[in-house]
């Protein structure tokens, strides 16, 4: 049944997206005072489910592309995250009818919501991954052959386009060069799907999961129990470590940012290796859950979500990892998306640390 997003929810999706955006997917403050000025300037936004979308409309994905550590100095504007999607409906010559989250994760939660407020459109309960991952490729859409391009983009200088490319991995590959070149952010739309197919190929509910996930942790904040757990139970996931971060090592190289975080504690070192999102979490030789499933990073007071850029020595965290969409364990999908990829000699290993067959090279 479709629901009424207001600004007065905007706080708690952000921090479920940024839960669920496994360290990525940026800076969820600026999303959401994004949304939030969009909100207030153009009225609430109809937010339908899956099943409620017509099988012949015209869906469009919206996102922020780059390196989540620029968007924090680089504010984008509503110009700027409306840009593509005009632009792309002008190429497409139909109009667009619903806008949808490719990443649940972070900013790209908000975004678009910004986007739908500011075009008067629908915003669909769903996004493309059920987390975060670096790549444009990356989504469950690519599975259903579903291609990125053609692709709209757009920076804050006014400078916009459409990319038509063969693959979606040619789109990435293009894109992400003029994203360098735009200043290492700039905001996208692209996934163009009719409704029967984002039915298919989406993952549903992600936009009400990310509230109910936020008003676990404030509920059990009220209570006086352990948010930490409140969040693990709303991810039917654990907590595989808890300590203090004694290391981060980051860098922006060639639109992502890169490096791994050390955590420490009792038991030992917890090491996590990121790209924008956490990766691989081990433990000293062990490793205990690598992508396509979820390593979340939260104060372990607060249970507030902790993302890459944001990570510091001496905060007090907690790990968690949660099980990620069962069709992301597909050969296909962990081709795409497991640890070899990303050019770790690791195999998968599922979120309660059990292995699985070997992934695609």
């Amino acid at each position: 049944m479709s629901w009424t997003l207001r600004a007065d929810m905007v706080d708690d999706l952000a921090r479920g997206a940024a839960v669920l955006g496994t360290g990525g997917g940026g800076d969820p403050y600026i999303g959401a005072l994004l949304a939030k000025q969009a909100l207030a300037a153009h009225g609430p936004v109809e937010v339908v489910t899956l099943d409620e979308i017509p099988a012949d409309a015209q869906t469009l994905t919206v996102a922020m592309m780059g390196a989540p550590t620029v968007m924090v100095e680089k504010l984008p504007s509503l110009d700027e995250v409306t840009a593509p999607v005009t632009a792309l409906g002008t190429f497409l010559g139909r109009p667009i009818t619903h806008i949808t989250c490719a990443e649940v994760g972070g900013v790209n939660s908000t975004i678009p919501v910004a986007a739908a407020a500011v075009l008067g459109l629908p915003l669909v309960d769903g996004d493309g991954m059920g987390r975060a991952f670096p790549e444009l490729q990356m989504v469950l859409p690519t599975l259903y052959s579903v291609s990125a391009s053609p692709l709209g983009f757009a920076d804050e200088k006014g400078n916009a386009g459409v990319l038509n490319t063969t693959t979606s991995h040619w789109a990435e590959r293009i894109a992400r060069v003029a994203c360098v070149e735009m200043g290492c952010s700039i905001m996208i739309a692209g996934f163009g799907m009719d409704g029967a197919t984002a039915a298919r190929a989406l993952v549903p509910g992600s936009l009400r999961h990310s509230i109910e996930i936020s008003a676990a942790i404030t509920a059990a904040r009220a209570a006086k129990t352990d948010p930490v757990a409140a969040a693990a139970a709303q991810l039917r996931g654990r907590v595989i470590a808890t300590g203090k971060v004694v290391d981060v090592e980051r860098g922006t190289t060639g639109g992502f940012a890169r490096g791994q975080a050390r955590i420490e504690n009792s038991d030992g070192t917890t090491t996590l290796l990121f790209q924008n999102e956490h990766l691989i979490a081990r433990r000293e030789d062990a490793i205990l859950t690598t992508t396509p499933d979820l390593i979340i990073v939260v104060d372990s007071e607060s249970s507030e979500p902790i993302t890459t850029e944001a990570l510091r020595y001496g905060q007090r965290v907690s790990v968690l990892s949660a099980p990620s969409d069962p069709r992301w364990h597909q050969p296909e999908a962990l081709s795409m998306v497991g640890p070899r990829y990303f050019g770790y000699d690791v195999d998968s290993c599922r979120f309660d640390g059990t292995p699985e067959p070997r992934e695609l090279q």
